[in-house]
């Protein structure tokens, strides 16, 4: 038989609760420390508290997210939502305006432009319109452009994402809504109005009210501004700094004007040379060698980019026939082998060209007298023109690691007696530097 066990006494009791206590974390010191960790809790979940997250952390957080997101954050609390209305997350703001029919992209909810026009239109510093290809959604932009008439903006930019829809805009209802915003807006310092019927009295307008304070202005593809226009603007607006124009509005004149010593040193000037009809050749006016001097003394680190959509050799005679401070050159649909050359002979300070097609005439001579004279040239882009590797081999030569970027078709390049086209991406990867290989047209 088993014994019995013996009574257990008080103390034995004792002893063994608190080893049992003590093993499950239950002495009084322990005991004590929780019940401070349960008086603390309440403070510590008010502090984890989303909602309590200081306004100042909330407001740059949501200038990082897009306004979608940002209407959904608003919901989460009456601080968050608070904070959306916040008049510094309201000073840029972009309306879309597209068709569901044909794109995919979303427009602005009407009740959200209805929202902005009514709490935050006061707010509002920096807008753009984006439309899609379709008139009505250029006309619905140009009705809330008449509304901002509580907007002082800074910057305004019309955007057409694929045609230019704003052409097709009644030109009356176009510019009495873009002068609504002319006229409340005293410091507008950027327009942006590429492809839209905007024209001389509309911008006399704006140099009424922004002469002081505009410094950015890109109007190419805007057929109702003539050169006594742009040249008001110029003479107006000495502050000016960057400028895109389509070069039937260039003149020297203007040039001079953007010249003279009152005036802000020009950073940026973009100039399109645009023919509508191959089949027609264009007469071009040709820019004098003193207008081309004064502007490379006035601004010596000016940012010149011409942009060529020209089919026939004829018009490219006014052009290049006198050193010519442009930087960045890109040829759209044609090029002439002459005009090419004059590149050469002319262009001192180009960095980038871009030749997106010329025929089947080779550009051996052209290509190496550009890289000889253009030692400032950093990028290349070829497409459908023809080159020897001897000749792009020699290109490299020249300009070595300089030459940063390099973009040429496979097409482009034909073997000769000296290299083949694989020697040849062999040598002028060993000239720039690095491993370099053409383009390669993917085949279906």
């Amino acid at each position: 038989m088993f014994p019995l066990p013996r009574r257990t006494t008080q103390s034995t009791k004792r002893t063994m609760r608190q080893a049992i206590d003590s093993e499950n974390g239950n002495s009084d010191g322990q005991r004590a420390k929780r019940q401070l960790l349960r008086a603390k809790a309440p403070t510590e979940e008010i502090i984890r508290d989303w909602s309590n997250m200081p306004s100042e952390i909330l407001t740059h957080i949501f200038q990082f997210l897009p306004l979608w997101d940002r209407a959904r954050a608003s919901l989460v609390c009456r601080l968050w939502n608070k904070t959306f209305h916040l008049p510094e997350l309201w000073q840029t703001f972009t309306f879309e305006f597209n068709n569901p029919n044909t794109s995919h992209f979303k427009s602005t909810p009407p009740q959200l432009i209805r929202q902005v026009l009514r709490r935050h239109a006061h707010h509002l510093q920096s807008v753009s319109f984006k439309v899609d290809s379709n008139k009505e959604s250029a006309e619905a932009a140009c009705q809330i452009l008449s509304q901002l008439v509580n907007s002082s903006l800074k910057t305004l930019g019309l955007i057409s994402t694929a045609k230019p829809s704003f052409q097709e805009v009644s030109r009356e209802d176009f510019v009495t809504a873009l002068t609504v915003v002319f006229v409340h807006s005293k410091s507008l310092s950027q327009l942006r109005v590429d492809d839209t019927p905007v024209d001389d009295p509309s911008l006399a307008v704006m140099i009424q009210n922004s002469s002081d304070s505009l410094e950015l202005l890109n109007m190419t593809s805007c057929p109702h501004v003539s050169p006594k226009g742009i040249l008001a603007v110029a003479d107006h607006c000495q502050n000016l700094r960057e400028l895109a124009l389509n070069y039937t509005l260039l003149s020297d004149q203007l040039l001079l004007t953007l010249s003279r010593e009152e005036h802000a040193t020009l950073e940026q000037l973009r100039i399109d040379v645009i023919s509508s009809n191959p089949n027609e050749i264009m007469q071009f006016h040709q820019i004098s060698k003193d207008s081309w001097q004064s502007v490379a003394k006035h601004s010596p680190n000016l940012t010149l980019v011409m942009y060529f959509y020209v089919h026939n050799d004829e018009d490219f005679a006014p052009f290049f026939q006198c050193d010519t401070p442009v930087t960045h050159l890109f040829f759209g649909a044609y090029v002439s082998k002459s005009a090419l050359r004059r590149v050469g002979l002319h262009c001192p300070k180009l960095i980038e060209l871009v030749v997106c097609a010329n025929g089947t005439q080779p550009l051996d001579d052209e290509v190496v007298l550009i890289a000889k004279s253009c030692k400032n040239l950093h990028s290349l882009g070829l497409g459908e023109c023809e080159l020897s590797c001897s000749a792009f081999v020699e290109f490299a030569k020249i300009l070595g690691p300089n030459l940063t970027e390099l973009s040429v078709m496979e097409e482009v390049l034909v073997g000769d007696n000296n290299f083949d086209t694989y020697e040849a991406y062999s040598a002028v990867s060993k000239y720039i530097g690095r491993y370099w290989m053409p383009e390669y047209m993917p085949v279906v």
